[in-house]
């Protein structure tokens, strides 16, 4: 790095590589029931710290509701984020069933506890627009 070089604590740097990727992930219960209590988001909040911990991820923030969680997620490159996401849910899902049996049968049954589909936005540094702008006034070689 430069002797300028301001250093950022998301700012992470591999091998070959200085990264800052973050992504906002939402998961939704199966049929949007409204399954979590505060004790079950808790848990489902050290769930998913520990499940980033294995990827050399960051969980940064998280927080919920009844029927979906918000997480905020710095990783690094190597990461696939669809692997990523499908060990979140399928740990997730497989310990708050153990944890909590009786009570996520009330709301859900047939082994499934997250809806198939989540929401991933990328997150982090300049706006697109002022990405955009600079990509665009980069100065070509003429030739």
């Amino acid at each position: 790095m430069s002797p300028r070089w301001n250093p950022n604590p998301d700012v992470r740097t591999g091998r070959h590589v200085v990264y800052n990727l973050h992504v906002h992930l939402v998961f939704v219960t199966k049929y949007r029931r409204k399954a979590f209590t505060d004790a079950m988001l808790t848990r489902t909040e050290e769930i998913m710290r520990d499940v980033c911990t294995d990827f050399e991820a960051e969980l940064k923030q998280f927080n919920g509701e009844q029927d979906h969680v918000h997480l905020l997620v710095h990783y690094p490159p190597k990461v696939q984020l669809s692997k990523l996401v499908n060990s979140l849910k399928g740990v997730s899902s497989r310990r708050l069933r153990q944890e909590y049996d009786s009570h996520v049968r009330r709301y859900l049954w047939g082994g499934h506890f997250w809806s198939g589909s989540y929401f991933a936005g990328s997150c982090g540094g300049a706006p697109l627009t002022v990405v955009k702008q600079y990509i665009e006034n980069q100065q070509r070689p003429t030739s």
